[in-house]
């Protein structure tokens, strides 16, 4: 299996690669025509198969989980893929796909090179393994819900300047977005409210001591604050538009400093677990 997973990655690599330049070389452009979106929606089903083999067997080891940073980057990346692929059997959600892709193509050639160290622990233990599915969903939730603000402000901006540009004849229209936007981003924080307390429980559970105030919480309470704050604004005063979108967006940044800031610079910067 050990030269077989990395030969795997490669070839979804190439071929998230090469689906990303079909959507884009035939997207509402004069060969629009030629593009079957059921046939692209089958090719990425399979793609995912393959895609949850090549992340999570290398996860897997006995009765423990790794989750280096390399790893757990194209894990997240998978779920996104997951959730807009079976979202697609009930909602307009084209346009994702072109963020989603690529970003595949790059989470795993990002595991490929640097795997990172692991962090293993008992997948057994109902605390963790509860911990860790959860704040996944999580943050692959709030990506998605990036992925919507960046797409709302690119349509916005077009729209302003009057530019017929291909991408917006097949988008979903900006009040589709923003409403699956805050229907994402509510999920999502449901799901982080959930990570912030089991991380006690895990902490409690696992490691025996009480949760340290380290960079990460403070980050993930910071980011849980601007969500929090978002979440209230839209439901007391209606908020929408580019204020919705920097909230958003902040919200995120402060989400990727909470686990990546801190998985990339203890793994890959001071080499440790």
């Amino acid at each position: 299996m050990t030269g077989f997973l990395p030969a795997l990655s490669l070839i979804l690599i190439v071929a998230y690669a090469a689906l990303s330049w079909h959507v884009i070389r035939h997207w509402g452009g004069p060969q629009s025509g030629t593009r079957n979106v059921r046939r692209e929606h089958s090719a990425l089903g399979m793609l995912l198969l393959l895609h949850a083999i090549a992340v999570f067997a290398p996860m897997m080891q006995g009765q423990m989980v790794a989750l280096g940073v390399g790893h757990a980057m194209a894990a997240v990346v998978w779920l996104m893929l997951t959730i807009y692929w079976t979202s697609g059997f009930f909602y307009r959600v084209d346009g994702l796909q072109l963020f989603m892709m690529p970003l595949a193509s790059l989470t795993l050639a990002f595991a490929l090179l640097f795997p990172g160290s692991h962090a293993v622990h008992d997948l057994f233990n109902p605390a963790f393994a509860f911990h860790i599915l959860v704040s996944m969903l999580a943050y692959s939730l709030f990506a998605i819900g990036a992925m919507l603000a960046i797409l709302m402000l690119w349509l916005e901006r077009a729209l302003h300047a009057r530019r017929a540009a291909p991408l917006l004849s097949r988008l979903p229209p900006l009040l589709s977005l923003e409403r699956m936007m805050f229907q994402v981003l509510s999920v999502g924080f449901v799901l982080l409210t959930a990570t912030l307390v089991s991380g006690v429980v895990f902490s409690e559970e696992v490691l025996g001591r009480p949760a340290a105030f380290t960079h990460k919480t403070v980050f993930g309470a910071i980011s849980w604050l601007l969500f929090g704050a978002l979440l209230a604004g839209r439901w007391r005063y209606g908020w929408r538009g580019r204020v919705a979108i920097r909230w958003t967006l902040a919200g995120f940044v402060a989400l990727l400093l909470a686990y990546l800031g801190s998985k990339i610079v203890l793994e890959l910067i001071l080499h440790r677990g």
